[in-house]
């Protein structure tokens, strides 16, 4: 905030005395010989914040402007325009809008013989007026815009006329008007061939439109995303993205109640996440359980609420020397909602048709005008999920030794477990805000709190699992004869973003500081801690984790003619935190299911961060040609040098372009990575028990001889074509090539030899620690990923009264393993393995290899409808040392319907249903081994997961709106 403060000082003292945008304080200096009247727009546009609005059969192509360059006001060159022309100007906020009226001299020519008509503007879709649409009476000049309110009055002469509305963004409308009418209510429909798909994520100059990046990108907006009707964030991008995977976990402690997520099959660490545009902190949970993304850290996508969101932008390709680490796979940035003038409230229920998984929820969002020119926009939201059960029906329990326990499984035969989606209650607030601070600087800020609380289940614990080891439960002890152990969270996520953007002459200034927390606090349920006897609790604080980090950026841009360069730096604190739970949880063995964080496994550690960058540009419609470089340098790993080159070439205008980019990048070690430390409850070679996670600067790790962690690097290669035979029908391919050296993996357990008759010095180290194996993050194998992404839109198909769209959307990629695994001397005369067939398949092939979605949008007065299509790829697991006991889950297709209708101008009741056909993943076949499925407690499989196992899930939901 200081520096902040301290900027705005700066320039201020070298800016032009306060006031707020306007074409009257707004000074310029252009120097233009013979320039056409659009061409002067275009300069305007380029030196200062306005936009022009306007139809370019008012301009006339013959007329120039000249100005020596000297510093005027605005309004002053305006005026020399109207001058010389017909053209009026109208501001409204940021927006020229530029129209014609009635020539002075023609006026006293006006025949005695005219009519009044008023009327009202309005979007037709929500029925909200359109400020500075253009209104002409037809082969006249006689012409004005609507106001605030969409109105406007004009006089024509004559009987009759023809009136035509036009509007940047809407469909051109031409209306027969005759003396006898005296007003009009004029709906206006978006003009969907005309909008351009702009973002800004990928460039730091010029927004660009998805046909004219020169890397792959994605814009969802909001309103596709609330569509698939799913709860979060990461689902819906899941069911609107197609090389972006996402999936619900289930019985894997914390890890369910977050939903590993990635681009292009690269894991989760290797996803750079942006709000506005700027850095969003990663979560404090690393992913330690047996699920895709095993050993990864990312961003938790649900603290990100929808009704906050204007749309989601997608990068896919390396972005590492223009973001910094973690942009490896792409850059997911989402931008807020800056609407100030409208509120929106929903709610929503939906549930499955198996009766469970019951949720319900409202949110609203709303908006406020801020000195003029500025906003504020609000969002809050509430929401409830209750949990599903999918477990399987065994009948016995192949898993341990069972013996003696066939009563109690003939009263039990599912064993006793949940397994599926976990309880959730979510409640967020987020807000997005500019306020002018003169005509050349505004400050803005973004920022939000989500508190989640959830229950998930772990599994059940059966009487002739329980531990006795003093022997002091009896079978009628209520605990004893069986308790299903929960993992319950409390998740605070906090985002704060501060900053001010500037012109100072020629160059734009951005400065930025943003702040962000995110806290898993743990606590077990139902369970107990054996060594405590019966003066065990049954419910304990097991500890948690936090991370947090400071990031503060200043970029600087300039553009000249065809040329932008721009540069800047980025200075970021990171501090990672890990907490001890109380001491019954942790005491002796620990409270069954998850034994608390221990204090030797309390963390409290930080690190900084300098990056520095220089971006250059040159585009002049047919080619362009860009180019980043970055140095980044960590205080406890080193230095780090990444470029990025990309070119786009246009030989036929608008219809067809290719596209290429090479880059390095790199991902540093993530503090999670580098100093967790922990003991969890897992499976192990057909038994229930601990296993220890050493922290990469432990005496333990140091004298097995692994390396300290470096960073991730990596090549990536893009190179595509984008094609628009007409304005109805885009068409993108691209194909990828990512090579990441070094790249961080979590090793399986290594455990005893075995051997009765020697001990080794791990061995010592495991019975010290009481686990029967540890783990590691070690810097073990190259890989490369290879795919390509097929995108094509077929938009506004006349189709009897109303309008189809159509997509398309498809990925296909692999990713292998192309180095040795490098395992530590002591490990491997020892015989052990570090990533073994289990481990390596997670990042192989535990992410669907391919993804296909197809989707139908018809629009008919005011119903809407939506039929969705999602191919999920097959997946595969794959066993540790046996290939025979190896399974592939083969490809599934999901279908949803989601159904519209305007009830009145104000309200909207949607109906969605998700997974029409109940399909549900191929059921695990245990092939003779009870590891794979537990001894048959998961019906579906639990290490990989293609979609989830919801089934079928019908929600409704009512939205209404108001001016």
């Amino acid at each position: 905030m200081i520096l902040i403060l301290i900027a705005h000082q700066v320039l201020s003292n070298s800016l032009i005395k306060k006031s707020y945008d306007n074409i009257k304080n707004t000074k310029v200096s252009l120097r233009l010989e013979e320039v056409s009247i659009e061409d002067t727009f275009k300069e305007i546009e380029k030196n200062t914040k306005f936009r022009f609005a306007y139809d370019r059969r008012d301009i006339d192509a013959e007329v120039r402007i000249n100005h020596s360059g000297e510093v005027v006001f605005l309004s002053e060159l305006l005026l020399q325009i109207s001058k010389k022309t017909n053209l009026k100007f109208k501001q409204i906020n940021h927006t020229i809008n530029v129209y014609r009226s009635v020539i002075a001299n023609n006026q006293a020519k006006e025949p005695k013989r005219h009519f009044k008509i008023a009327g009202r503007i309005v979007n037709e879709e929500d029925e909200l007026p359109l400020i500075g649409v253009s209104v002409r009476v037809g082969n006249s000049n006689i012409g004005i815009i609507s106001d605030n309110d969409g109105r406007f009055e004009l006089t024509i002469p004559g009987q009759s006329a023809r009136l035509i509305i036009s509007y940047v963004g809407f469909e051109t409308i031409k209306v027969d008007v005759e003396s006898s009418l005296k007003t009009l209510k004029i709906g206006m429909k978006q003009d969907l061939r005309n909008l351009n798909d702009v973002v800004v994520v990928g460039s730091r100059f010029n927004p660009r439109s998805v046909l004219d990046s020169p890397v792959p990108i994605d814009n969802i907006s909001s309103q596709e995303l609330e569509a698939t009707g799913q709860l979060t964030l990461d689902q819906m991008i899941n069911f609107k993205m197609q090389s972006f995977n996402a999936s619900q976990q289930t019985v894997s402690d914390a890890t369910a109640h977050f939903n590993p997520a990635d681009l292009r099959g690269l894991g989760p660490s290797r996803t750079l996440v942006l709000i506005n545009g700027k850095r969003k902190n990663p979560s404090a949970l690393v992913y330690i359980n047996d699920t895709p993304g095993k050993g990864e850290v990312g961003v938790d996508m649900q603290s990100i609420p929808i009704g906050a969101v204007e749309r989601v932008e997608v990068l896919r390709d390396g972005a590492s020397a223009q973001y910094g680490s973690d942009a490896i796979a792409g850059v997911i940035n989402i931008i807020l909602k800056e609407e100030a003038e409208t509120t929106t409230v929903n709610s929503f229920s939906g549930i499955t048709t198996k009766g469970d998984g019951f949720n319900y929820g409202f949110g609203a969002n709303t908006g406020f005008e801020l000195f003029d020119t500025g906003f504020l926009n609000v969002t809050t939201s509430y929401k409830e999920q209750e949990y599903t059960n999918r477990a399987g029906n065994p009948g016995t329990d192949e898993f341990l030794n069972a013996e003696g326990s066939e009563e109690w499984i003939a009263a039990n035969p599912d064993l006793g477990m949940i397994v599926g989606q976990p309880d959730m209650t979510t409640f967020d607030v987020f807000y997005n805000a500019e306020i002018p601070l003169n005509n050349q600087s505004e400050f803005y800020s973004f920022g939000g709190i989500t508190l989640r609380q959830g229950t998930s289940f772990a599994l059940y614990r059966t009487p002739y699992w329980v531990p006795d080891p003093n022997n002091v439960f009896h079978k009628d002890n209520e605990i004893y004869n069986g308790f299903h152990p929960t993992f319950e969270t409390d998740i605070n996520d906090r985002t704060l973003g501060l900053g001010i953007k500037s012109q100072i002459r020629d160059w734009a200034v951005d400065i930025s500081a943003v702040s962000g927390t995110n806290t898993v606090a743990y606590h077990i349920g139902e369970t107990m801690n054996p060594d405590l006897g019966r003066q065990s609790p049954t419910r304990f604080d097991a500890g948690g984790y936090r991370f947090q980090n400071f990031v503060n950026n200043i970029d600087i841009f300039k553009k000249v003619d065809n040329f932008s360069i721009g540069f800047g730096s980025e200075f970021r604190t990171e501090r990672f935190q890990a907490f001890a739970g109380e001491e019954a949880s942790y005491q002796g063995n620990g409270s069954i299911s998850f034994p608390g964080i221990r204090p030797n496994d309390e963390v409290d550690e930080n690190r900084n961060n300098v990056g520095l960058y220089t971006d250059i540009e040159f585009d002049n419609d047919i080619i362009l040609v860009g180019g980043a470089a970055r140095f980044e340098n960590y205080d406890d790993f080193g230095k780090n040098f990444t470029w990025k080159f990309n070119t786009r070439y246009k030989p036929f205008g608008e219809i067809l372009a290719f596209r290429a980019s090479a880059s390095t990048g790199f991902r540093a070690p993530s503090l999670h990575q580098i100093y967790l430390s922990n003991v969890q409850t897992l499976v192990s070679d057909g038994s229930i028990s601990n296993q220890g996670t050493f922290n990469n600067h432990s005496p333990v790790i140091r004298e097995l001889e692994v390396p300290e962690l470096a960073q991730e690097n990596a090549i990536n290669f893009s190179a595509g074509i984008t094609l628009q035979l007409f304005r109805k029908l885009e068409l993108t391919f691209d194909y990828y090539n990512i090579k990441v050296n070094d790249r961080i993996l979590f090793t399986n357990e290594i455990g005893s030899d075995g051997d009765p008759n020697t001990v080794t010095a791990l061995e010592d180290t495991l019975r010290a620690y009481n686990v029967t194996s540890l783990k590691f993050f070690t810097n073990a194998a190259d890989t490369r990923t290879k795919g390509a992404d097929l995108v094509a839109t077929y938009k506004q198909i006349s189709l009897g009264s109303g309008f189809l769209d159509i997509s398309f959307a498809a990925n296909m990629t692999s990713t292998a393993i192309e180095s040795a695994i490098r395992t530590p001397a002591p490990i491997a005369t020892a015989g052990n393995e570090i990533f073994n067939r289990k481990e390596q398949a997670r990042i192989i092939s535990a992410r669907p290899e391919d993804k296909y979605l197809i989707a139908f949008n018809y629009g008919l007065n005011k119903f809407t409808g939506g039929l969705s299509f999602t191919r999920f790829g097959e997946v595969t697991w794959k066993h540790a040392t046996d290939p025979i006991k190896d399974q592939t889950f083969s490809a599934k297709i999901i279908t949803d319907i989601n159904l519209g209708y305007k009830i009145s101008p104000t309200a909207t009741f949607g109906l969605t249903v998700q997974n029409l056909l109940d399909i549900y993943p191929d059921e695990v076949n245990a092939k003779g081994d009870p590891i794979t499925n537990l001894g048959g407690r998961f019906k579906y499989a639990w290490e990989v997961n293609q979609f989830g196992y919801l089934g079928t899930v019908i929600s409704a939901r009512i939205s209404l709106k108001f001016s």
